[in-house]
């Protein structure tokens, strides 16, 4: 099972059915960029916090696993130099339509989060990491590779699951029913059988649940000082809602 392939072919599909997370902004939302006024997400709802970006103007920005349109274009807009690497080219070609569309200077590249053998040391002095390592199998060697490619003195924000919200019975779930079922590690490849990963996740990419030791000791460890943290979830939408937030973000500061 070629978990690269498969999850490129099914967030290609997603950017067919119109995926929240394909939709590229509008040419209003790229203006008021220009102007200055605009805001992103890592996580599902909250916005990043404003102090959590560095100066864009000029500045050289990865925006890693963040194809779709959305992140790379409003940073391009704001003043940024973007390049946007992500798996699927349909994704990378909704960050190219904004840029046609909107007469931005964007650079797409296609590949693996965990090789960006593609960049030089140090090519970037910011990177913007939406929650997207749950679609890698492991993630250590994607925030060593990040830390190889950033300034230092460079910063990446990152969005990433807290993997309880993978543990639960998923048509209890949609009950409103909360019940234990799986435990970690988790992944729609091990921890599924083909069957209810089609009843579950039909066309869906597959999904890996990540320890917090590897999501924010793995950056730590890579060498990262972690600068910043806050908690989200999907809006109140979820049950896991109601106890608490699925999701999380981080600022990371390369010395």
């Amino acid at each position: 099972m070629n978990i690269r392939d498969i999850n490129k072919e099914a967030w290609d599909r997603l950017v067919e059915r119109k995926n929240r997370w394909t939709r590229p902004v509008t040419p209003e939302e790229i203006a008021q960029a220009g102007k200055g006024k605009w805001g992103l997400l890592l996580t599902p709802t909250k916005p990043v916090p404003a102090e959590w970006y560095p100066e864009l103007r000029g500045l050289p920005v990865l925006c890693l696993a963040s194809g779709g349109g959305q992140q790379g274009p409003i940073l391009a807009a704001a003043g940024a130099v973007v390049t946007v690497f992500d798996n699927s080219p349909k994704q990378l070609e909704q960050d190219r339509l904004v840029a046609r569309r909107d007469g931005l200077k964007l650079t797409t590249v296609e590949g693996d989060m965990k090789d960006l053998s593609c960049f030089a040391d140090e090519s970037f002095g910011f990177i913007f990491h939406p929650c997207s390592n749950c679609f890698c199998d492991t993630i250590r060697p994607v925030w060593k590779e990040a830390f190889r490619v950033l300034k230092h003195g460079g910063t990446m924000v990152s969005g990433f699951a807290n993997p309880l919200i993978y543990l639960f019975d998923p048509a209890l779930e949609k009950q409103n029913v909360l019940q234990l079922r799986y435990k970690m590690p988790f992944s729609d490849r091990d921890s599924l059988t083909p069957d209810e990963r089609e009843r579950y996740y039909p066309g869906e990419p597959l999904c890996f649940g990540h320890t917090l030791e590897d999501q924010i000791a793995g950056q730590t460890d890579a060498g990262f000082h972690i600068i910043g943290l806050y908690e989200d979830d999907w809006g109140g939408n979820q049950p896991l809602d109601q106890h608490i937030r699925g999701f999380m973000a981080t600022r990371a500061l390369k010395p």
